[in-house]
């Protein structure tokens, strides 16, 4: 008699990844929104992350590097965006943002920020993985 009637090994367990997306996508919702730096950047990139990682475990994507370098492209425009909009051209302070992010540029850039972390990421692992056959 089996230990664990009904199980087998051509179940798959359960995955992890949208668990992630939810905490990821409502970390960033509350970053953005309430201005909170750190949390921002943090709930994009493991939106970001997670969004690879389910694509690629569901057979979208072959691996996760690529689409977390194109999600990364897409929050880095996004936040330049929302920053540009924001910004007199005629006085354009980058040092100035860069240094106090306050208001809606504040949360342009983390969103930015995360995306630019995002893209480093996929292209580093992409490499890392070529170079060692991953």
């Amino acid at each position: 008699m089996e230990e664990q009637p009904g199980l087998s090994d051509q179940y798959r367990t359960a995955s992890p990844w949208p668990l992630l997306v939810a905490v990821g996508f409502a970390l960033s919702e509350v970053g953005v929104f309430l201005g909170v730096f750190p949390v921002a950047v943090g709930g994009v990139l493991l939106l970001g992350a997670s969004v690879a990682g389910i694509l690629a475990e569901s057979g979208y994507a072959r691996r996760p590097w690529r689409t977390l370098a194109a999600l990364g492209l897409a929050f880095t425009a996004l936040g330049a965006v929302v920053v540009a909009t924001q910004v007199s051209p005629s006085s354009v302070d980058i040092l100035g943002i860069i240094a106090d992010p306050t208001g809606i540029t504040g949360r342009g850039m983390a969103v930015a920020v995360a995306g630019v972390m995002l893209v480093v990421a996929g292209g580093v692992s992409q490499a890392v993985g070529r170079n060692h056959g991953i």
